[in-house]
């Protein structure tokens, strides 16, 4: 698996997100500037409504960038030994499949289509990052979320 490819595709969906989100902020601005939404009385609140989603929607513009400067600044391990941010971990459950995972600072439960398969990003400070965290390959991790349990052994390491 190739990271660098992996990372250019997870930062041209990052990408797309983001251009969403500035779409969705000039939007909003325009409505919260509009002269339609100029208070007829004082129980008219539209245009402080249209103000809080304009500054909730540039937040999340701000999100997307931040994002999108983890990912581009995130240094990938050649050959790691255990399982450290940057790394993508193959794990495999106990009815023999397989799952790919991308370790990343953000962004965590994206799911993308690389090399003709999902990998979903992870962070360690999900229940399953945490428990992936400094493993090696051949280490077997169990985690608990949401009523269920999970266990999967560490195949690969790249």
């Amino acid at each position: 698996m190739n990271k660098l490819e992996l990372r250019q595709t997870i930062l041209t969906l990052l990408q797309q997100k983001l251009h969403v989100a500035q779409r969705s902020a000039q939007r909003a601005l325009e409505s919260a500037t509009d002269e339609e939404t100029v208070p007829e009385h004082k129980y008219d609140t539209l245009a402080l409504e249209a103000s809080y989603l304009a500054h909730g929607q540039a937040m999340r513009v701000q999100e997307c960038e931040q994002e999108i400067a983890l990912i581009t600044q995130l240094p990938l391990c050649d050959s790691p030994q255990q399982v450290t941010l940057g790394c993508a971990v193959l794990l495999l459950d106990s009815q023999d499949h397989r799952r790919w995972f991308f370790t990343s600072p953000c962004s965590g439960g994206m799911k993308v289509w690389f090399d003709n398969q999902d990998v979903r990003l992870v962070t360690f400070e999900s229940p399953l990052g945490k428990v992936l965290k400094s493993k090696q390959i051949g280490d077997e991790i169990h985690y608990h979320i949401a009523g269920s349990d999970y266990c999967y052994e560490i195949e690969t390491i790249f």
